[in-house]
């Protein structure tokens, strides 16, 4: 039996149209971003690209460091890794590994885009605080995910630090394979994982925070001496 367009659109889930849209306002804004860079890519100018109103775009980001935001969370997505139940430490840091190689690819194209992004936000402090809350939000959920892999005493180091050294590890990992593939071949992926499959060191073993001299003939008294 024929199914009436009519029924059709009914059927169809509510947010298909919405991430259509999204989609397309996200594909319009990494272009202009290519183009004309960060500073001068507008809300205003991305509908205008991507051949919609200007009520379009507000209605998925409510202002620019959103959109930006939302280029980097689809361009550059998280690496998931495939995890069986049950997975000991050293399962889960090599399918850690063996999901970042497999992401390369699709990273190699956002690269330049990343890195300009990045650039952009350590010179916007309201974009680069808005990060730096979305980062630590999701280190908390990292940090929640890596305490159900067992006893906390097994990790190398306290679920808080741990996370963020994976990630640290994954960007530069991908970001060095992708300048200088030859030095980066698949084997140190493996290895650097590997290593934080490792128990905890002995918290008696561990430094000193390193305090910083001040450089010589710098005047220290005031933070706007020239």
């Amino acid at each position: 039996m024929a199914v009436k367009k009519s029924e059709s659109r009914r059927r169809a889930p509510k947010g298909d149209k919405r991430d259509r849209t999204r989609a397309t306002l996200l594909e319009a804004a990494r272009a202009m971003v290519r183009e004309k860079g960060y500073a001068r890519t507008t809300l205003e100018a991305v509908a205008r690209r991507a051949g919609m109103t200007t009520g379009a775009i507000y209605g998925n980001f409510k202002n620019r460091d959103e959109l930006f935001i939302a280029l980097g969370q689809t361009y550059w997505a998280p690496v998931k890794p495939r995890i069986k139940p049950g997975a000991t430490l050293a399962e889960v840091m090599h399918a850690m590994a063996k999901a970042t190689l497999e992401a390369i690819p699709e990273r190699t194209t956002a690269a330049v885009g990343r890195l300009t992004g990045l650039a952009y936000a350590l010179t916007t402090p309201d974009l680069r605080a808005r990060v730096r809350e979305i980062t630590a939000g999701s280190y908390e959920l990292g940090a929640e995910w890596l305490r159900t892999l067992g006893d906390e005493r097994e990790l190398p180091m306290p679920p808080k630090q741990l996370v963020a050294v994976i990630h640290a590890l994954i960007e530069g990992l991908v970001l060095q394979r992708i300048l200088t593939p030859e030095l980066f071949p698949d084997e140190v992926f493996f290895a650097a994982f590997e290593a934080l499959a490792h128990r905890r060191r002995d918290p008696k073993l561990n430094p000193t925070p390193i305090t910083r001299e001040p450089s010589a003939g710098k005047n220290t008294s005031s933070r706007n001496a020239d």
